[in-house]
């Protein structure tokens, strides 16, 4: 028995990895798989790194928290392309989509310390003094459940922020209450350049693991590739997991946002991405100099990415 968490399982943004396990792809491919229904962005590279879990679904750069410099882990696929931030803003703030620097005097809230520091590493891109408050990066309210998707409408709802970053389901939430509208999505260009390859969504495992077990590894590839042509081809596969998975009106919306997101469900992982990966890293203090790709990701299951 295998064991798999993702970084927030109530997101579109890991739901490759969730999927895959729940549609019964690594099934197919031999493995019995179990899913960790928590919320790994609190422990769930420590845990990899740890053996409790053997895959870990999540922000590409988030294993160096358990793996400083990337050393013991590696990337062995994408679970999508480009970087998944978004950023909605309350309905009645009337600035141009896209306009960055329209958001001085406001406050953005996000949840996590990652997911803060690429808010203020893409503010400060775009020639926002954050440190002098042009815009105020605030914390997210504390969470009423293990899930998080709520945050973002509630920081509105409760005037804790006039604005909020993260995920997709953050956004689509609040778009349904009427309370918000989208005014930043890296995956699709939006923000400044560079923007969309500050992260992206991939599938880690520990280097000790794949060297011991090569054919699992790879046969976790084949079972991601596998489940991204599924979701590409029939988004409404999604709502199995979901009214499995996700709370309330969550299940419902899972098959639309996969559905938006399913031209970006591509296994490979390009040096571009990992270029990007390196300089925001770098930029950001937690490398002190650029890894080699190879330093990074699994480069024998490459030819896996486009079975």
């Amino acid at each position: 028995m295998y064991r798999m968490m993702v970084a927030d399982y109530d997101s579109p943004s890991y739901f490759v990895a969730t999927a895959a396990v729940k549609l019964g792809f690594f099934k197919k491919e031999g493995l019995d798989v179990e899913f960790v229904a928590e919320y790994g962005a609190k422990n769930g590279p420590e845990r990899l790194r740890d053996g409790y879990i053997h895959f870990f679904g999540g922000p590409a750069f988030a294993a160096t928290r358990a793996f400083p410099a990337w050393k013991g882990v590696r990337l062995v696929a994408a679970l999508a392309q480009h970087s998944y931030w978004f950023m909605g803003l309350r309905k009645d703030i009337n600035i141009r989509r896209g306009d960055i620097k329209a958001l001085r005097g406001l406050r953005i809230s996000s949840s996590f310390a990652f997911p803060r520091t690429a808010l203020r590493h893409m503010l400060i891109q775009a020639g926002i003094d954050v440190d002098h408050d042009e815009v105020c990066i605030v914390e997210s309210l504390p969470s009423k459940s293990e899930t998080h998707s709520l945050d973002g409408l509630r920081a509105l709802q409760e005037n804790h922020a006039d604005g909020f970053w993260g995920n997709g389901m953050r956004l689509a939430l609040a778009e349904k209450a009427g309370i918000a509208k989208l005014h930043l999505d890296l995956r699709r260009g939006d923000g400044p350049p560079g923007a969309q390859h500050y992260n992206f969504a991939a599938l880690a495992m520990t280097e000790k693991l794949i060297e011991e077990e090569p054919g699992l590894a790879a046969a976790a590839v084949r079972a991601l590739v596998a489940t991204q042509k599924a979701l590409k081809a029939n988004p409404a596969l999604a709502k199995k997991v979901g009214d499995e998975l996700f709370p309330g009106e969550e299940a419902d919306m899972i098959p639309i946002l996969v559905g938006r997101d399913a031209p970006f469900y591509d296994a490979t992982i390009t040096f571009e991405a990992i270029d990007g990966l390196n300089q925001f890293a770098i930029a950001n203090g937690l490398l002190e100099a650029p890894l080699a790709y190879e330093q990074i990701v699994a480069t024998q299951f490459k030819d896996i990415w486009r079975i």
